[in-house]
């Protein structure tokens, strides 16, 4: 089953409103008013992207035990795969990551190295790399410095922000450690080694996630450029 698959099948399933999940509708109404607002919003368009020549904004970040990891050192042995995701909270992320794990081989083999980024504190990022297993690193982006100079981060709106806290119990300003309620719109990039943006992929909507295999072709492609 695709990685779009899997994450369409939990959503019907979540938003069903049957068990396990017993999700009310108007909290499904409440997150998909505010995916419509992100999506009408047009921030989506203005984050960073490939096919322009971008450069994508430099980082020097801390991986889940405090490794410093920084994207120059990873650019000089090959092209960097970054993605930006939620937080081990959100069931689509951990999808996304652990899809992402399975493909690593593969990704690997084309001489790129992984990273993930999130705004979440160490100690959920550490619990993240364990639950799904990851070979790779997730950095910690504190108040979403990096995310927001690519253009992915966004405030969530008060009504949502009610719902997180008392539906689902999910507390950001704990979580992320960072009061502003804000997170990043997920999105995935390959950074060439010149630190041009190759690829870029940004939505809106969190239940929508490309998959990993779409990264194969322009890692082939960078790697005959290289050779």
């Amino acid at each position: 089953m695709s990685l779009q698959a899997k994450l369409d099948a939990f959503k019907a399933a979540l938003e069903s409103g049957a068990p396990p999940y017993n999700v009310p509708r108007f909290v499904v109404d409440a997150i998909h008013r505010q995916t419509d607002e992100l999506i009408e919003s047009g921030q989506a368009g203005r984050a960073r992207k490939a096919g322009d020549g971008d450069q994508a904004p430099v980082f020097s970040l801390h991986d889940a035990h405090g490794n410093t990891v920084d994207l120059g050192d990873l650019l000089a042995k090959g092209p960097v795969v970054v993605t930006f995701y939620r937080g081990v909270w959100c069931p689509y992320c951990n999808m996304d990551l652990q899809a992402l794990e399975a493909a690593r081989p593969e990704i690997e083999a084309r001489g790129a190295t992984m990273v993930a980024i999130s705004m979440q504190s160490a100690v959920n990022s550490r619990k993240a790399v364990t639950q799904n297993k990851l070979g790779f690193p997730i950095l910690n982006d504190p108040r979403g410095a990096v995310a927001d100079a690519f253009g992915l981060r966004f405030a969530l709106p008060d009504y949502l922000i009610d719902i997180y806290k008392n539906a689902f119990k999910t507390d950001l300003a704990v979580i992320n450690d960072d009061p502003s309620w804000t997170l990043p719109m997920p999105a995935r990039y390959i950074i060439g080694q010149d630190g041009v943006i190759a690829y870029a992929e940004v939505n809106p909507d969190y239940t929508q996630r490309p998959d990993p295999s779409e990264l194969l072709p322009t890692l082939d492609r960078l790697r005959q450029i290289a050779a």
